[in-house]
């Protein structure tokens, strides 16, 4: 079993990104989170630790994140957690690493702009449409957006189904 988290932070260090010579491609960069908390007895908001993560992303995640993040970043991170031993001479610590599933700016303190990455016969997933131009198979979604009726959203009720 593997434990899931989800972590908001900033990126301490800038990405850095690796090709593998498997051609795998991996991007790392370490995370620190710190919580806020009320401290009542000073009547003020007061840091508290400061977590810190090495996040690790594969693959698709990883080319994006390597063209989207940079250092001093607020971001959101979500993946399987690790907590791992080490030791080094005399001396010995823990690792905490993130394998991430999904990254993304954290909106609460920026804008962000999301650009679509087509998948292509280099990616890693597999693809939403046959090569040949065939109907996708069953249980498949075409990778064009949904039809959610011919009326704006903005302007009426959707004549569709509505994507919430």
């Amino acid at each position: 079993m593997s434990d899931t988290i989800t972590v908001t932070g900033v990126i301490a260090t800038e990405p850095k990104h690796v090709v593998t010579r498997e051609d795998l491609r991996i991007t790392s960069f370490r995370l620190a989170s710190q919580q806020r908390r009320y401290d009542r007895a000073q009547a003020k908001w007061v840091d508290a630790e400061t977590n810190w993560f090495t996040v690790t992303a594969f693959r698709g995640l990883a080319e994006n994140a390597e063209a989207s993040l940079r250092k001093g970043e607020r971001v959101l991170v979500h993946g399987r957690l690790r907590v791992r031993g080490w030791t080094s001479g005399e001396k010995s610590g823990i690792t905490i690493e993130i394998e991430a599933d999904a990254i993304g700016h954290d909106l609460a303190w920026g804008k962000s702009e999301f650009q679509r990455v087509p998948r292509g016969a280099g990616q890693d997933a597999e693809p939403t449409e046959p090569a040949d131009g065939s109907e996708p198979a069953e249980g498949r979604e075409s990778a064009e957006a949904p039809d959610y009726g011919a009326e704006s959203e903005l302007v009426g009720e959707p004549v569709g189904a509505t994507p919430f």
